[in-house]
């Protein structure tokens, strides 16, 4: 086997055999422990619940609902089959002009209609993925870095820095002040890149947060703003999640500073967007690169003729995304619903003490499991996440994937499930929290015997939370095929 292997870094290149990609992690570990054991109602029920997707799937019925009533929208119907040699034929990597107006308007109405887009700067990217490679090859050369306030999604290992060698640095930041970035931090990490002699090329944000389910005020992206100004270096601001945001701050971004703050210079200031998590079509690949720069629009959209969106998908979208009365109806309710299921997870959490980071957005939470550690170190946060998989069923992504400072935080997504399954979540939930206190607690028989009583009124409190009428989704997606494959 392992005269296999050597043939085969032999004769395959250095990017093909390393392990770049990122696999090789407890955030894709704890999908391959649910791929193998995957939670089903009926057909499993005690096998792994995934709740490591951030995926929403809480507006299906709406989708749904809009295909069947628009069939001319897929060239795959007998209403729209008349289109189908129009849409098969080749296109140039430009992208349809009405894909590009529609998805310009989107951004405008998800941003509160306070900036526009140029369509002729959208460039297209095989999802958010094939959109941040692209800008990493555009702005920097192997061995430059960019840099990036921790936590971090964990993809981002991968999707800038494996095939274009860019290095990403962390902007480290902390929980006493909720894992803000500061003006002190960014300068840290750029003096610590100095010292080490790599040139920093750019300040990479995540707005709204993955993993923290929080929105950067305006006051942290000005200041942002002024620090890759006075280091001339540029300024990506990946905003996939915008939609997602349910409750107050709003969101703000970064086209609205930059608008607000007309000297600064418009060349080093690129937008990452995508339809994956805000619309929930991950399947569909639609990743946009939206730069300021001239020379960037056009050198991604040459690069972008290695993922390209397919014309069929293009015309679909361009075609849902025109129809004012349904996005304006879906952006309602998606929002909606991410804040009931948030408030679903985040009460059921607290009935056992466990808190989370106070968040308005996203698919997700930051749940604070500090005080279940064995001791404060990543090697303990790794042994409760293997506890957590195996025993509790659950696949959560521990904070050490996402480059936490601290250990003791694990990101858990919401939205990707139903409500009956988010049930059966939280129940396995208590069970393992209060069988932890239970072993961790020295007290005699009789107090032992008060917490099967503690036991019996905390599943009762989430029973409570379950059953609270205006705490159930209104529209619950339990009834879609699409929810039910992915359960």
């Amino acid at each position: 086997m392992e005269v296999m292997l050597r043939n085969e870094e032999q004769i395959l290149s250095k990017i093909a055999t390393n392990d770049g990609h990122g696999e090789n992690s407890a955030f894709f570990d704890g999908w391959k422990a649910y791929d193998s054991d995957s939670y089903h109602p009926t057909q499993n029920p005690n096998g792994v619940i995934q709740m490591g997707l951030a995926e929403n799937q809480l507006t299906f019925d709406l989708v749904e609902e809009w295909v069947k009533n628009n069939p001319k929208a897929s060239i795959c119907t007998e209403e729209g089959a008349n289109d189908f040699k129009d849409i098969a034929i080749f296109q140039d990597y430009h992208g349809l002009p009405e894909f590009r107006n529609a998805v310009a308007r989107f951004m405008e109405r998800v941003r509160g209609n306070r900036v526009r887009f140029n369509p002729d700067r959208i460039v297209m990217g095989g999802g958010a993925t094939g959109a941040q490679e692209t800008l990493a090859f555009c702005l920097a050369d192997a061995g430059e870095a960019l840099l990036v306030p921790t936590p971090y999604y964990p993809g981002n290992d991968r999707d800038l820095t494996w095939r274009t060698g860019v290095l990403l640095l962390p902007v480290v930041c902390e929980s006493y002040n909720d894992f803000k970035i500061t003006r002190e931090a960014l300068e840290t990490a750029y003096k610590k890149a100095q010292d080490s002699n790599i040139k920093v090329k750019g300040l990479l944000l995540n707005n709204p947060s993955n993993p923290l389910g929080t929105v950067i005020n305006r006051e942290t992206l000005t200041e942002s703003l002024n620090f890759i100004t006075d280091k001339k270096i540029h300024l990506i601001c990946d905003e996939i999640y915008s939609a997602t945001v349910f409750s107050d701050p709003p969101f703000v971004s970064i086209a609205e500073i930059v608008q607000e703050n007309p000297q600064c210079n418009l060349d080093y200031i690129h937008i990452v967007y995508s339809l994956s998590k805000d619309l929930g079509f991950p399947g569909f690949r639609v990743g946009i690169v939206y730069s300021y720069n001239d020379a960037v629009v056009t050198s991604a959209r040459k690069m972008s003729s290695f993922g390209l969106v397919s014309t069929q998908t293009q015309r679909t979208i361009a075609s849902m995304l025109s129809d004012d009365d349904f996005v304006a109806r879906f952006l309602e309710l998606s929002s909606r619903r991410l804040g009931t299921r948030h408030s679903l997870l985040t009460r059921g959490l607290a009935q056992v003490g466990i808190g989370s980071l106070k968040s308005n957005s996203g698919l997700y939470c930051w749940m604070d499991l500090r005080r279940l550690l064995n001791e404060a170190t990543f090697e303990a946060e790794m042994e409760l996440w293997r506890l957590i998989i195996k025993d509790v069923k659950l696949n959560v992504s521990p904070g050490a994937s996402f480059h936490c400072s601290e250990p003791g935080w694990f990101r858990v997504c919401f939205a990707n499930m139903d409500d009956e399954t988010t049930m059966v979540a939280l129940s396995r939930i208590h069970k393992f929290v209060i069988q932890k206190k239970g072993g961790e607690s020295h007290a005699p028989r009789k107090q032992c015997r008060r917490s099967k009583l503690e036991i019996n009124l905390s599943f009762r409190r989430l029973d409570e939370i379950m059953m609270t009428p205006h705490k159930m989704s209104p529209h619950s997606p339990m009834s879609s095929p699409l929810v039910r494959a992915r359960t």
